[in-house]
């Protein structure tokens, strides 16, 4: 068995800070020496692995990409995937997107989006048909939340074609509302898409991110050789806006997109993250564009947005040039007090890590960052922020694959198939690629595209959900961990029931040693995904958190003493901790 390396979880922020702060020049030397000592001391706090449990939860899911040997563009992008917890039972379930043959060329039958039931145990269920899901469609995104606020999560699925909004019944089923909720009409090529109160009345509304212009009628032909066709860039094709729904109550909403000042015909959308950009408690949405600059837009609390993305630095590179955007997150990475921006690109262009300064501006510290070492000959989608090893710090998880099953023919050091990343926050604004040492299956080379995160086992430690283009799907469960986590779940009274938008900060730690934690409950993020809609909070050595603060969407704010880690706490607006939930202990053959 391949050793894995393990990493010491229980510095301070302000022992962090140090190594950075007292390095200069032969002092620099002797802390950073110092620095490998600490870590080799406490060596046996943790040694985490990702364990690939996919045959072992039952998860049988392949994505039928629809190719049939004429390179559509559109076969090549998906799928996602989501967590949901659809029956409220307090373990996440698994959605699928999957795509479809494409007329006049069936493979073997109509393929569906597919759910897998959380039996509580590791163990998953196939219940896509008697849940009301087994619509045929050529799917790609998907987005969770609960646009009605009766309490059971909705799923929203963005297709090339009609995307598709279901209604969670509250008994196991789903029913297609895309008619009755005004959402029928546009057929667009839509990729990810998010929940997104932007207007704080307590009703989620509805931001889609659509591509570009494709038709079969209007496939073009590219080369990468001169002798084979490939698949077009999205600059062959015209752009399209994204889409704004406005959230009216009673099931209905209402195409806001002019209105609101999102419409932007040059746009080449696919991802979307939603954060609060200049701290001003209103929710503002980030666009990843493909050969488009980026776009910032900022909430001018009115109902209408400001486009700022070039101005505030996230249009283009650090040269000038407009990447190739896909995957997209936001998170306080460190500890800033503001939510800085991940961004993956294309091949030969590096992530991008844009640090929030505090002023309107973002810095691209990729370049200065093993994250951009690392990722530049990889093909970035999925992506997120989240604290593996439950240290406190978010870390950062790319996955990684090309669009062309060519391409070392023409590039010798680009390969279709690449191995995801896992970088580890060090503190400090470092990171280091921990990959290899997560165990040879998780670094595997795959086709990947959608990832997303939760918590599966409800042992306390963040697990992944991969999948991959034309292959199958990977359920990765973390093992190893010994720090302790606190995890919030929100019910909204006066905001919208799931807390979407709402900012929780904890505090732990004593005296000049205290940490504080902020993050942000949000739908979207990473590519055509949706991670758990609970926030996990790792508090390294600390058995308890002192304060919990959340700021809620509605201007409520609510605070808590001391909360016991180890736990799933669910905090209602205004009323205080509804109910606990314990950690599951870990069975013998994992943790």
């Amino acid at each position: 068995m391949k050793t894995t390396k393990v990493h010491s979880t229980t510095e301070s922020q302000s022992q962090r800070e140090k190594t950075h702060a007292y390095c200069s020049g032969v002092l620099c030397v002797s802390v950073s020496l110092w620095w490998i000592l600490f870590l080799g001391y406490t060596a046996q706090a943790q040694q985490i692995r990702f364990r690939d449990v996919t045959a072992q939860a039952g998860i049988h899911f392949t994505h039928n990409n629809g190719a049939f040997g004429k390179k559509w563009l559109p076969e090549t992008m998906g799928p996602g995937c989501a967590f949901i917890d659809y029956d409220n039972d307090g373990y996440p379930d698994i959605l699928f997107v999957n795509g479809d043959d494409f007329p006049g060329h069936a493979h073997g039958g109509a393929t569906t989006p597919k759910l897998y039931h959380n039996n509580r145990n590791g163990t998953f269920t196939d219940v896509t048909r008697q849940a009301g899901l087994a619509v045929p469609m050529f799917g790609m995104g998907v987005a969770v939340g609960d646009y009605d606020n009766d309490g059971f999560d909705d799923i929203f699925i963005t297709t090339l074609g009609q995307s598709h909004l279901f209604h969670n019944n509250g008994n196991g089923t789903f029913t297609d509302v895309t008619r009755a909720s005004g959402l029928l009409g546009p057929n667009e090529f839509s990729t990810s898409a998010a929940w997104v109160d932007y207007d704080r009345d307590g009703k989620l509304d509805l931001v889609v991110a659509n591509y570009v212009q494709w038709t079969e009628q209007t496939d073009l032909y590219c080369t990468l050789d001169g002798a084979h066709k490939s698949y077009c860039t999205p600059e062959s094709y015209k752009g399209t806006s994204v889409r704004l729904w406005h959230n009216l109550g009673g099931g209905k909403f209402e195409d806001a997109t002019q209105k609101a000042g999102l419409g932007d015909p040059t746009s080449k959308s696919l991802g979307i993250a939603i954060l609060d950009s200049n701290a001003d408690g209103w929710p503002d949405i980030l666009i990843a564009n493909d050969t488009q600059p980026n776009k910032l837009y900022l909430n001018k609390k009115d109902g209408t947005f400001e486009e700022r993305g070039v101005a505030a630095g996230i249009g283009f590179s650090e040269d000038g040039v407009a990447r190739a955007g896909m995957g997209v997150d936001a998170a306080d990475y460190d500890r800033s007090g503001h939510p800085s921006v991940l961004i993956t690109n294309f091949a030969n262009q590096m992530a991008s890590l844009y640090h929030n300064e505090g002023n309107g501006l973002f810095v691209d510290e990729a370049p200065q960052s093993e994250v951009g070492r690392a990722t530049l000959v990889t093909l970035g989608f999925g992506c997120f922020f989240f604290d593996y090893d439950n240290d406190g710090w978010p870390d950062i998880f790319v996955a990684d694959g090309h669009i062309e099953d060519a391409i070392e023919r023409v590039q010798k050091r680009v390969t279709y198939a690449e191995p995801s990343h896992l970088f580890r926050n060090l503190g400090g604004g470092k990171f280091q690629e921990v990959t290899a040492q997560m165990g040879p299956a998780f670094a595997a080379p795959r086709v990947a595209r959608g990832a997303a995160y939760a918590d599966f086992d409800n042992d306390g430690f963040l697990d992944i959900l991969l999948t991959t283009n034309a292959g199958p799907a990977y359920l990765f469960h973390n093992e190893g961990g010994t720090n302790h986590s606190l995890r919030v779940k929100l019910v909204g009274t006066k905001s919208n029931r799931d807390g979407i938008g709402a900012v929780v900060q904890v505090t732990s730690g004593e005296g000049n040693n205290k940490d504080k934690q902020s993050k942000m409950l949000r739908s979207g993020s990473s590519y055509l995904s949706q991670s758990e809609l609970v926030l996990t909070f790792g508090l390294g050595a600390q058995t308890k958190a002192d304060a919990v603060e959340i700021q809620w969407p509605s201007g409520q704010v609510d605070k808590i003493s001391s909360v016991s880690t180890g736990q799933t706490i669910t905090v209602g607006e205004g009323k205080g901790i509804l109910g606990t939930r314990a950690y599951s202990p870990p069975p013998k053959s994992a943790k």
